[in-house]
């Protein structure tokens, strides 16, 4: 195992050179082969015949990937939608440039093969960014001579995509347009009517039309304006490997995108200082920028952004405000753009649900986001299998139902970082103007095998502490002790998998060793020992002699003896100080609480929810956990003030939690049992309610006391703890809450084993790239002809104007039939087209 560390040691170590050190923004960034091309198609300002950015049409020579297209493949190295606007807009590159050359030949038998499977994917509708680009790269292909072939069976769809088109133009009668149609000016048809002084008007400081290299680049060839031409020879300088979608890159969401990708790998470990440097300058940034000023074509990537800064910081313990992000629900205009567009804009909803996890009491603008951004996501989960076409992330179905089903803190983080491992996250953050944006650094092979070594690791060490774990409890003879759970497994993968504890650390094994205890003895206090027999045994613990003792009370007993004894010279070994007389009470109180409640139970009294409940939130003993995790993890807080006798508010917190959440799935079986429980008493205290009144009443409480106990966890100032305190508890909190979520799956003998196999035994797989299945052609029934109409604009060579009614036949202008073949193919030397007739498309 210590080649293993080593091996892990040498990786980090190698990353942290090549990601941290010498961190170039613009190289962790996808370059956009559609920006690109439109770049390559503008003419030297002397020399017509020739580009004026001459590197942009040679980075298109040589980034042909291997089947034909242009752009960035997915996880599987399979083209994606992004890839037939990109791939017909450098043809049209290469064309206007009259370079005859394979590359063109290549990139028509792509959209030959791979048009209709890519297509028709999207049978619920397209996003509305492909709807717009689409069509115009069709027709400015066709109109440089190109000739686009694809099945006849595709025409209702082709027909549905430019009806689509038509139909977000005709939208600016709107007030508002998110993002706004300028931003698409290079698509736009002639009935969008552009003054050349609205160009400007629009343009930013920088000279770009909104940020948009490919917009910019339409903006300088209509206009001749001299700041879009510093802009664009900007970009170019700046990016000689290819231009990206944006230009200028957003730093600060490269880095947080960063953060959160290794944090999710399971990481963030080996890179704390990296992490919190860079989280420390993003929270600098944001405390001086203005939250309302912003592009409103960049509000989608602003919110997304704004969400995941805000996740990352309040995990980190910074105070930010939920205006960051939650000032988008206060805007009408943007909210009926989000929910008539939702399709685009999944990963800025996802961005925000994730942001939402964490609410502290008050908050009432984060509660509506969360509603919000759960109801966008539900409609996207029900679109079905053609979710994962739709958003920009793979296996991000999967994903979505996940978040939705299993709140974070049911979920146990090795879980989650070998869900993200598998599913190979590493790929687009989200669909811009027309294509994904990636950050290349995410790509690192490099980063995702330290992940899995790190995992596989990490499963080396819980097979082995596990093994150490079931010994112990056979030799101290817990494991068949026969009465009541015998739960070490549970408890050993519950503790060990919700945080990431040092690779050598014993606190797992004492965490467990103690829950394995209290499971034990809290079974012989419920179903087990007389009142003579538990009288003894508490008497013994309250003396800490266990003289007199025989049977299940003396195995318990010497059991808990031996676990205190150890657990005190493990802490004056590695902390220097003696904890035993601490460890001595709270084990005592316990006990004491547990003779309480049987003494409740035999006698059939009936105590007061308020003294049910003080008495229940020690006999949970999540306490004893917490505190004793806490000591191992902070050598500078003093014994006394982290064994205080009232206990800290966040200790009384997480032990008011835990018993609720105990109560709320566990009331059946007590009932049963003749045991009290909170659900019942409410029922005794409130004759009028009925079960789901009480348990209602129960969980309201509950989620109460959660955001002040999350409140306690992530805002510094509320107390003088140390972040591994407060996350201990925090990690004890998750395993309740993850036992006791929606059932008891901690009373249940298979319930766990799938997880606790893939945690601990299972090896991890990260998929394998599946090649793009091409669908067969198939011959086709007699259909009616497909008539297409176009408007001749023979000086036209750039930009793209389509005639917006389907009826034109004026001078000017030209129809013409395509016969019924196997295979349409649209031929033109004209500048346009428009597709007639066919029904209003779904645009997403």
């Amino acid at each position: 195992m210590e080649s293993n560390k080593a091996s892990i040691d040498f990786q980090v170590n190698r990353i942290k050179k090549e990601i941290f050190s010498n961190f170039d923004l613009y190289s962790s960034v996808s370059p956009s082969a559609y920006d690109t091309a439109w770049l390559a198609m503008i003419p030297d300002a002397y020399e017509d015949e020739v580009p004026m950015f001459k590197s942009c049409l040679d980075w298109i020579f040589e980034n042909q990937k291997d089947l034909g297209f242009w752009g960035e493949p997915d996880e599987n190295g399979n083209p994606t939608l992004d890839c037939l606007p990109s791939t017909l807009a450098c043809m049209v590159a290469l064309k206007k440039w009259n370079i005859l050359s394979t590359n063109i030949d290549k990139g028509l038998a792509f959209i030959e093969a791979y048009m209709e499977k890519l297509l028709t994917k999207y049978y619920e509708g397209f996003p509305r960014w492909f709807t717009i680009v689409f069509p115009a790269m069709l027709d400015l292909a066709i109109a440089n001579g190109l000739h686009i072939v694809f099945p006849e069976r595709l025409e209702g769809l082709i027909i549905n995509i430019f009806w689509g088109r038509q139909q977000i133009t005709e939208e600016t009668v709107h007030k508002c347009q998110h993002p706004p149609l300028l931003l698409y000016l290079e698509t736009l048809p002639m009935s969008y009517d552009v003054d050349h002084q609205d160009i400007l008007k629009h343009l930013s400081q920088d000279g770009s039309l909104f940020h948009s290299p490919s917009a910019t680049a339409q903006a300088f060839m209509l206009t001749k304006n001299n700041d879009c031409l510093a802009y664009l020879k900007s970009v170019v300088q700046t990016c000689p490997n290819g231009v990206p979608s944006i230009y200028p890159v957003d730093e600060d969401l490269v880095k947080l995108s960063m953060v959160n990708h290794i944090e999710r790998l399971g990481l963030a470990e080996h890179f704390n200082e990296e992490i919190e440097e860079i989280l420390s300058q993003i929270h600098r940034n944001l405390v001086v920028e203005e939250i309302w000023e912003m592009p409103a074509k960049l509000v989608p990537s602003l919110i997304y952004k704004e969400a995941l800064a805000f996740r990352l910081l309040r995990m980190r313990g910074y105070h930010v405000s939920s205006r960051r992000f939650c000032w988008f629900l206060q805007d009408k205009d943007i909210v009926m753009h989000i929910e008539k567009s939702s399709g685009d804009l999944i990963s800025t909803m996802y961005s925000v649900y994730r942001a939402t996890d964490i609410i502290f009491s008050g908050e009432d603008e984060l509660e509506k986001a969360r509603s919000f951004s759960r109801k966008i996501l539900e409609r996207a989960i029900s679109l079905g299998s053609g979710l994962d076409n739709v958003v920009v992330f793979p296996n991000c179905e999967r994903m979505i139902e996940h978040e939705l089903s299993l709140p974070w803190l049911a979920r146990l983080d090795h879980l989650d970082h070998r869900m993200w491992i598998e599913a190979n996250q590493t790929t687009p953050l989200w669909i811009g103007k027309a294509s994904f944006y990636r950050l290349l650094c995410l790509n690192n092979h490099k980063l995702m095998q330290l992940a899995m070594d790190n995992y596989k690791f990490r499963q080396l060490i819980y097979m082995k502490e596990l093994e150490q774990i079931t010994r112990w409890t056979k030799e101290w003879g817990l494991f068949n002790i026969g009465f009541g759970r015998e739960k070490s497994t549970y408890c050993y993968f519950s503790f060990s998998t919700s945080c990431s504890l040092p690779y050598n650390s014993d606190l797992r094994k004492i965490i467990t060793k103690s829950a394995t205890v209290i499971t034990v003895a809290d079974d012989f206090y419920d179903m087990e020992g007389s009142l003579d027999e538990l009288r003894s045994l508490t008497q013994a613990v309250q003396r800490w002699d266990g003289t007199g003792l025989t049977g299940a009370g003396k195995t318990i007993y010497d059991a808990l003896h031996e676990l205190v004894r150890d657990t005190a010279a493990k802490h004056l070994s590695q902390k220097g100080s003696d904890i035993t007389k601490y460890l001595q009470k709270c084990w005592g109180e316990i006990f004491d609480s547990w003779m309480k409640e049987a003494e409740w139970s035999k006698s059939r009294a009936t105590p007061s929810m308020d003294e049910y409940l003080q008495n229940g939130m020690i006999s949970i003993a999540a306490h004893i956990l917490a505190l004793t995790g806490s000591s191992f993890l902070n050598s500078s807080l003093p014994n006394e003030k982290l064994w205080n006798d009232q206990y800290h508010t966040l200790t009384n917190l997480l032990m008011v939690t835990t018993r609720l959440l105990n109560d709320i799935q566990s009331y059946q079986k007590e009932q049963e049992d003749g045991k009290m429980n909170m659900v019942l008493l409410y029922l005794k205290e409130n004759p009028e309610a009925d079960v789901k009144d009480s348990i209602a009443h129960i969980r309201d409480f509950l989620e109460a006391k959660k955001k002040e106990l999350l409140e306690h966890v992530f805002r510094n100032g509320l107390n003088d703890f140390p972040a591994s305190f407060k996350h201990m508890h925090l990690s004890c909190f998750n395993v309740f809450q993850m036992f006791f979520h929606s059932k008891n799956r901690f009373d249940s003998n298979t319930e766990m084993l799938h997880d606790i196999g893939k945690a601990i035994y299972v090896p991890i797989e990260v998929q394998k790239p599946q090649p793009l299945k091409i669908l067969p052609l198939q011959p086709q029934p007699k259909r009616e002809t497909l008539r297409i109409t176009a408007r001749l604009h023979p000086h036209e060579t750039s930009g793209v104007m389509a005639c917006p009614n389907p009826h034109f036949t004026q001078h000017g202008s030209k129809s013409f039939m395509l016969k019924e073949h196997t295979r349409t193919v649209f031929k033109s030397r004209m500048g346009n087209m428009f597709v007639s007739p066919g029904p209003s498309p779904s645009v997403i």
